[in-house]
């Protein structure tokens, strides 16, 4: 008896082609992206946790919460991914998205997209007098670097009896690549598992995951 696959699928890069979060934040940085600039190389070694490089990102953001949601309404999901994510729920497999971004534009893009049921999981953002003040609403004991843990949304699924797949392509997806069975990888995400010796399938865009995971040997992840 084959077991049901959960999907755990970042945001920014993977379900949204384009990096929203970055995009946003340099857009409304004060500091002309500084900031990001002198702690991405430790953020991308290791050194560096994503919890803490987003709050010294926030920290020099200035924008409104009605110029937030201006901004979003210029992107847009991968075009693919509503068919995949239904195909997999109709099969009895799970599609939950897990983001180090932010829920104001996850939601707004997901809705737009006819997915604002779809279960998530990411950081939220607090607009206060031109200012932002993120919030880390799912922290987990065993990993205090991330915002949003990944790896701990795999687990919970596999304490379900899910094989677990994660699904993404950047540094903020190393935590739920260990953790997963069986990684779905691009970008950044798949040269990092190359250099770790990790075990990834390459995709481009949610037709190639979709086609992966239309398989008949999915579930058993090869």
């Amino acid at each position: 008896m084959s077991h049901p696959v959960a999907y755990l699928c970042d945001f920014d890069g993977t379900i949204a082609p384009s990096d929203v979060g970055a995009r946003f934040a340099r857009r409304f940085a004060t500091d002309d992206g500084a900031v990001f600039r002198s702690l991405e190389p430790r953020w991308r070694s290791g050194e560096l946790g994503h919890r803490e490089l987003t709050e010294a990102e926030c920290a020099v953001l200035e924008v409104s919460e009605n110029e937030a949601a201006a901004f979003v309404r210029g992107f847009a999901i991968d075009p693919h991914f509503a068919a995949f994510a239904r195909a997999a729920e109709a099969r009895g497999d799970a599609v939950m998205v897990v983001s180090e971004g932010f829920d104001f534009y996850i939601a707004a893009l997901l809705e737009a997209a006819g997915l604002g049921a779809l279960p998530r999981a990411a950081n939220r953002l607090r607009f206060e007098a031109g200012r932002v003040i993120p919030e880390f609403p799912h922290p987990t004991p065993s990993c205090a670097r991330c915002g949003n843990c990944k790896a701990q949304h795999v687990r919970a699924f596999a304490a379900r009896g899910y094989r677990t797949v994660m699904v993404g392509d950047g540094y903020s997806d190393r935590c739920g690549a260990r953790a997963a069975d069986t990684v779905l990888a691009r970008a950044g995400l798949r040269e990092w598992c190359a250099r770790e010796k990790l075990a990834a399938h390459p995709f481009e865009d949610f037709a190639d995951v979709a086609a992966w995971a239309a398989r008949p040997n999915a579930a058993a992840g090869s």
